[in-house]
């Protein structure tokens, strides 16, 4: 954290992929609240000036409820500055819950490892038209809700910077080309 922030960069997510990094996991499933608090409070400590944002664990905003008490746990006892959610139009009550109390959230669309077990494969999500429009639904959905920024997972580069060209929010892209916003 402390590399990467002196490095200048301007967020760093504190990630539940650090399951399958750390932790050995399969998949991001087993990550739970707990493991991302340590990991969360470690990453602040190493940082003066990015904004650190902690990823919400799977089941861990199931309801407008959870997803505030979990978010505030994050800033309150890891002392991050925004926390991140997966899906879309799924997703848009929670971020709306979250905004209205003061907690700046991040969507996450595309390829979301939480529902990997829904998706039954990791692969490049937005290829057919349906699908691209149903991406750039979900993306206005949580930009309307409140969410300060979405990132795009293992969506095309011509979709994503679609998307991106749409949205007043920034993207980051993870696997999505480079006509994102980050």
């Amino acid at each position: 954290a402390l590399a990467v922030d002196e490095a200048g960069v301007d967020l760093i997510l504190v990630g539940d992929s650090l399951g399958q990094v750390l932790l050995g996991y399969e998949t991001t499933v087993r990550v739970t609240m707990e493991e991302m608090l340590h990991h969360a409070k470690a990453v602040v400590r190493g940082t003066r000036r990015a904004m650190v944002i902690g990823d919400l664990p799977f089941l861990s905003y199931a309801t407008p409820e959870d997803a505030l008490a979990n978010a505030g746990r994050f800033l309150r006892e890891a002392g991050v500055q925004a926390v991140k959610v997966e899906g879309g139009v799924r997703a848009a009550r929670i971020i709306e819950t979250l905004a209205r109390a003061g907690i700046p959230g991040m969507a996450h669309i595309g390829l979301t490892p939480q529902a990997i077990n829904a998706l039954g494969k990791v692969r490049v999500q937005g290829k057919s038209r349906e699908q691209a429009r149903a991406l750039v639904h979900d993306a206005r959905a949580v930009q309307e809700a409140g969410a300060f920024a979405v990132v795009l997972e293992l969506v095309p580069a011509q979709l994503a910077a679609a998307i991106t060209a749409r949205l007043r929010i920034p993207t980051i892209g993870i696997g999505a080309g480079a006509g994102c916003s980050g």
